[in-house]
């Protein structure tokens, strides 16, 4: 420990006793009118008589280690290699067990505990199952995604809707109360603020008890009554519809396509507890749902019976914008394996037991045209327009449509409302052959489409950037032909607003640079388009072409 330095016109602090007596000291300087230490025959016989228990002290430490054998001293290089492997370096322990004499370096055993998070949370660690009564539980969270913050426990869970808490009997001893705030918006504070909020309380468990069926009864009557026990096996994931739901867009990245990455690995055999509960939305995704649960959702808010289960996550995990990395999900699946669930939830089809094998992936392209060579000429391509009404609208419809049919396509126009049925949307887009669309929440709907379809996307001025990461790569993911048509600074209404060269029109970076709220004040909230048909209609005949060559018959045509 390093010692404060004293000015010389303070005074000498006197030496410390006590708990500090071990800090080593300078000796004071010497008086000036006594000789130093040492000095004079006296000095040498006080020198000598403090010499003999220095050189004892010398000699029984050499003896002592000449006693420990030299195999104990040699660390094995097998254990030195296991030991650079080792992150957790924490983990070894040298000690002196009480058997041996010889010092002993080991690696200790991992504690599921001691596991990463994420193993639980994927599955990788194992399942639950029906766990012992006096067995420790696991409690961890994962907060390393800037995106979502999850939870997970297994043991002895019970919710406690009163207190919007989740109570962990039998915890790891050590874990401390965790607040989650169960929505994949972590980043946007304002958003995350609305969202209600679940106290995971750990409840360690007695270890003063003498493990006998009475001392079991009365540390089980201790704890909250089970109103709901759900089967062992059958795990709970709890979220929230909070946030931006009510916009088809948020409604699937942040929500259902998380929620399928999250809980798809349990076969249906898991409850899901909402928080935020909304009617209209069961209702509208009821489809999806029953595909990946066996059970009856579970409203946390009003809901008051206590449900018991022995695995529970809460949170869900997001890989992305609309999003399933095949390399961050334990079993490969991605995104094809959610549109293949879609396909199956809304063509109609009886639901099958979620625990059976996985939807088929879609087939390649669907022709609203027979491949009959005479029928196919005759008929043209189904080409859906997608319109907005307060913003971002299309000021020349009528030309776009005009130009799409003289490109070769048969266009139908999409005023969507918010009561419009998904599985009518499912229908008309799922025998489509392109779509067009705005920058906008519609384009989601591409997730109904098959591959080899074609989406093209009108890009308005300032939403390059997002048009590309929320819609083109998933698009391209799923096998469809993504193509753009990037809006020019003098076919955006922003040109009459501020001027053609203007900052706003020439460099939207200079306004996506002050946030995401003033971007979307500019670009997404006062900006309506021209299409210049010109440009339009050689983007059209690119997507003519190319499902000519890409659909089912044309493919058929060049086997022949």
């Amino acid at each position: 420990m390093q010692q404060p330095q004293h000015h010389h016109h303070h005074k000498p602090k006197p030496a410390l006793s006590g708990s500090l007596s071990w800090i080593r000291r300078s000796p004071p300087p010497s008086p000036p009118h006594k000789k130093p230490w040492g000095a004079g025959a006296g000095g040498r016989g006080r020198y000598a008589c403090r010499l003999v228990p220095l050189l004892v002290l010398t000699l029984y430490s050499l003896f002592t280690v000449l006693r420990i054998p030299s195999s104990s001293l040699v660390v094995n290089t097998a254990d030195s290699e296991r030991v650079e492997r080792r992150d957790d370096v924490e983990a070894f322990k040298t000690h002196l067990p009480s058997n041996q004499n010889g010092l002993q370096a080991r690696q200790e055993t991992r504690s599921p505990a001691s596991l990463p998070c994420s193993a639980f949370i994927s599955g990788e660690a194992g399942g639950g199952g029906e766990s012992s009564s006096s067995e420790e539980g696991v409690l961890c969270c994962d907060r390393s995604h800037y995106r979502s913050d999850v939870c997970y426990l297994r043991g002895d869970a019970r919710t406690d809707p009163s207190t919007s808490s989740i109570l962990l009997y039998d915890a790891p001893r050590g874990a401390a109360p965790e607040k989650v705030r169960p929505y994949t918006r972590k980043f946007e504070e304002s958003i995350m603020r609305t969202i209600d909020e679940v106290t995971i309380l750990p409840v360690a468990s007695d270890h003063s008890a003498n493990g006998t069926s009475s001392s079991t009864n009365s540390r089980d009557s201790l704890r909250r009554r089970c109103d709901v026990r759900h089967p062992p096996g059958v795990a709970a994931v709890v979220f929230s519809t909070g946030g931006y739901t009510g916009n088809v867009y948020h409604e699937f990245s942040d929500g259902l396509i998380p929620l399928f990455v999250t809980s798809q690995r349990f076969r249906g055999e898991v409850v899901f507890v909402v928080l935020e509960y909304h009617y209209w939305w069961l209702g509208r995704y009821g489809a999806i749902l029953e595909r990946l649960t066996n059970y009856k959702i579970v409203d946390f808010r009003y809901d008051r019976r206590v449900h018991c289960f022995d695995e529970m996550i809460v949170g869900l995990r997001i890989h992305g914008e609309l999003v399933v990395d095949p390399k961050l999900m334990p079993n490969g699946k991605g995104l094809q394996d959610f549109q293949a669930l879609l396909h199956q939830g809304y063509s109609g089809g009886k639901p099958t037991s979620s625990s059976s094998s996985a939807p088929a992936a879609l087939p390649l392209g669907l022709p609203s045209r027979p491949c009959d060579h005479a029928a196919a000429k005759a008929a043209k391509p189904k080409m859906l327009i997608f319109i907005r009404k307060q913003n971002r609208v299309i000021l020349n419809l009528p030309h776009v449509v005009t130009a799409c049919r003289r490109a070769g396509f048969a266009p139908h126009v999409m005023n969507l409302r918010r009561q419009t049925p998904l599985p009518i949307i499912h229908a008309a887009l799922a025998s489509a052959d392109a779509m067009v669309a705005v920058h906008g929440a519609a384009v989601t709907h591409f997730l109904f489409m098959r591959p080899g379809t074609v989406l093209l996307q009108i890009v308005p001025v300032g939403l390059d950037w997002a048009a590309e990461s929320f819609y083109g790569k998933p698009a391209q993911e799923l096998g469809l032909k993504y193509m753009e048509y990037k809006v020019a600074p003098e076919e955006s209404s922003l040109a009459a607003e501020y001027g053609v060269n203007s900052t706003v029109v020439r460099d939207p970076s200079v306004i996506s640079s002050q946030g995401w709220w003033e971007m979307k004040k500019v670009y997404m909230d006062r900006q309506n388009v021209t299409v210049g048909v010109k440009r339009f209609g050689e983007l059209l005949r690119t997507a003519r072409l190319h499902l000519k060559n890409a659909t089912a018959c044309g493919k058929a045509a060049a086997l022949r």
